[in-house]
């Protein structure tokens, strides 16, 4: 039979019991959509919710944990520097969406950075131990091993961009890299723009290496490894390799960079050594993060679908920690043209 404990004041607390009864649904609906949603009807849900606002229902999670064994939390980890977490925004856009995604499933969010080997290891504790459930991870490079650990303990984990190296096998949501990178390098042939340089990130990320293939596979014979340059993705990084792109190549007239934020570096580094953006020189993005359009100038780039991005591994993350194995997803990306080019 199910207790009614009191609060602090003495008061009877509301059950799930209460719960059914005001929604006119079972107790087992009411514990579905206290645990996730999974396997109830929209109308079933609004009702259930609308009743637990109404009756002031509470779960006790500390109690649901012991019973079930879950932490009723998922790890945002992050596997890059924390300073990273600030400078980009488009770490900020994924974290918001995933916090809001798990709210309304009455989960909560850990935030992990795991930088260093150090930290990869405290991390790597601290998930296998069980005080999540699952993982978003939200950044991957091909010599870091953490990822291949996480699935060989069975940690349920969903990444954003497919990870290199053959043997890893892991859900993922992503856009296509290859083809937003080809997207972009048309559009600048497209207006003129004949001496075109690229600024990607490191060749061990997906971004780095598949922006760089889709450059290359459109630029064809006029590619020239000369106007290449990777490097990590901020603004200092995008601001250095633009120095050194206009020290060795100053007739250049465009630069795709594969992120706003080194797009925003880029630029900073071109007006100082006297390149007016886009009159002298036109610069492109990747990611459309928010950076790009409160730019000056405002960064043409290639929009990212972020709501849809950290919903959809909010969704996979929780349908593998329920047992339901999930397919990769792929996105699409949109070209957002503004003044930069």
């Amino acid at each position: 039979m199910e207790q009614s404990p009191e609060s602090a004041d003495g008061r009877r607390r509301p059950t799930i019991r209460d719960v059914a009864a005001a929604a006119g649904v079972s107790r087992g609906t009411v514990s579905r959509v206290i645990n996730g949603g999974h396997w109830v009807s929209p109308d079933a849900r609004a009702a259930v919710d609308d009743a637990i606002r109404r009756t002031g229902y509470t779960a006790n999670h500390a109690a649901r944990s012991l019973a079930t064994g879950r932490a009723n939390s998922v790890a945002f980890l992050l596997t890059e520097p924390q300073h990273l977490l600030f400078a980009d925004p488009t770490f900020a856009l994924l974290l918001r969406g995933a916090t809001e995604a798990l709210a309304q499933r009455s989960m909560t969010l850990v935030l992990l950075i795991a930088d260093s080997p150090a930290e990869r290891a405290n991390v790597e504790h601290y998930v296998r131990a069980g005080h999540v459930d699952g993982v978003l991870l939200i950044s991957s490079h091909e010599s870091d091993p953490l990822l291949a650990s996480l699935i060989a303990a069975g940690v349920p984990t969903v990444c954003t961009g497919v990870p290199l190296g053959d043997r890893i096998h892991v859900p993922t949501v992503s856009v296509d890299e290859v083809e937003s990178a080809r997207v972009m390098t048309r559009y600048l042939l497209e207006q003129d723009y004949r001496r075109i340089a690229i600024i990607t990130g490191p060749n061990d990320t997906p971004g780095g290496r598949h922006r760089l293939d889709g450059f290359r596979e459109v630029m064809g014979d006029r590619f020239d490894p000369g106007l290449v340059e990777q490097d990590r993705y901020d603004s200092e990084a995008g601001a250095a390799a633009m120095t050194r792109l206009l020290e060795r190549a100053p007739d250049i007239d465009a630069v795709f960079a594969a992120s706003d934020i080194m797009a925003v570096g880029a630029t900073a580094a071109a007006r100082k050594l006297g390149r007016r953006v886009p009159e002298d020189l036109a610069i492109a993005g990747f990611d459309d993060s928010g950076l790009a359009e409160t730019h000056d100038p405002p960064l043409t780039t290639m929009r990212q679908p972020w709501p849809e991005i950290s919903t959809m591994m909010v969704e996979m993350v929780l349908d593998l920690i329920a047992g339901h194995p999930r397919e990769s997803v792929v996105l699409p990306t949109t070209l957002v043209r503004r003044v930069s080019a």
